[in-house]
Formats: structure tokens, C-alpha cells, sequence
């Protein structure tokens, strides 16, 4: 029970450091570049993406392997990016239909995103290399 506590707060401090990052090259984008909300969220979401996948492999879930981490980083990558699109479909939703800051729309979205996020990532991609696993067994067979 305590591991599961220390793993949800140490999620919740890479995860915040990783939005930090994501908030401040969206609002540098935003007001110093002006550029497009929508095209400066998914920048900032490129930017953030390598804070998140090595606070989150190497400090809240622990793994120190490195041998499978291309395939991790791939595997995260596509949750990101399916997480990346969700993320510009609420940004569209809260700032055009719902009229609330671009700031905190990209907050309420993280947020959102964080839970489903934190199963995948303990569950799936850093839990003793499961997906990895599966996939090398796969290309085993089918060799």
C-alpha cells in the first residue's frame, strides 16, 4: 500500500513537471510567437513528451532497464500522441465552444488526461516490460 502511495505522488510531481514544461512553452508560444493555440499545444506537448517519458520510467515507476527503452518510448509515444489528440479535441472544445482561457483548458485537460494516462503507464508499459514482452514473444513466433 505505501509503494502505491509513493508511485501515485511521484506520477503526480514527474507529471507536473512535465505539465510546467508543456504550460510554459504553450504560453510562450501563445503570447511571445502568437502562434495558433491549437499548433502551440501540440508543440509544447513535443517539447514536454521527453521530460514525461524519462521522469516516468526512470524515477516514478522505477525501471532502470535500458535494453527494451526504444520500444518503451514507442509504445509511450503512441499513447501520447493518442493522448495529444484527445488533448487538442477538449483544447477546440473548452476555448471555441465553452469560452474558457486557452491556460486553463490545457489544465482541466491535462488533468483528465492524467488519470487514464497513470493506468496505462503502470499497467502496461512499465510494469515488468509487459507490453515490450508481449511484442517480443509476438516477433518470436512469427519468426
Amino acid at each position: 500500500m505505501r509503494t502505491k502511495i509513493i508511485k501515485t505522488i511521484k506520477y503526480i510531481i514527474s507529471g507536473g513537471t512535465a505539465a510546467v514544461v508543456n504550460l510554459a512553452f504553450l504560453a510562450i508560444f501563445v503570447d511571445i510567437f502568437k502562434i495558433n493555440y491549437l499548433i502551440s499545444a501540440i508543440l509544447a506537448f513535443l517539447i514536454a513528451f521527453s521530460v514525461s517519458f524519462i521522469l516516468q520510467k526512470f524515477w516514478t515507476f522505477q525501471d532502470k532497464s535500458i535494453e527494451d527503452v526504444h520500444k518503451q518510448t514507442t509504445i509511450y509515444f503512441i499513447v501520447s500522441s493518442v493522448n495529444l489528440g484527445v488533448n487538442t479535441l477538449l483544447m477546440y472544445l473548452f476555448v471555441d465552444h465553452f469560452h474558457i482561457h486557452y491556460f486553463l483548458s490545457q489544465i482541466l485537460a491535462s488533468g483528465l488526461l492524467a488519470i487514464s494516462s497513470y493506468f496505462i503507464y503502470s499497467r502496461f508499459i512499465f510494469k515488468n516490460n509487459a507490453v515490450v514482452s508481449t511484442f517480443d514473444n509476438q516477433n518470436k513466433d512469427n519468426s
